[in-house]
């Protein structure tokens, strides 16, 4: 959590806010990778990249 409260500091002193929907867009793509990981959909999330 100190890294996430860290990187929204940067954010918001440095005025960056245009990186957050690029910061979300990552994020989601990690999660659906890691939970979809050890299941059969796993070779169909694969060909999207």
């Amino acid at each position: 959590m100190d890294f996430l409260h860290d990187i929204w500091g940067f954010l918001r002193t440095r005025k960056k806010f245009w990186l957050l929907p690029m910061l979300i867009t990552l994020l989601l793509f990690g999660l659906l990778l890691f939970f979809t990981s050890g299941t059969a959909v796993a070779p169909f999330i694969y060909t999207l990249f």
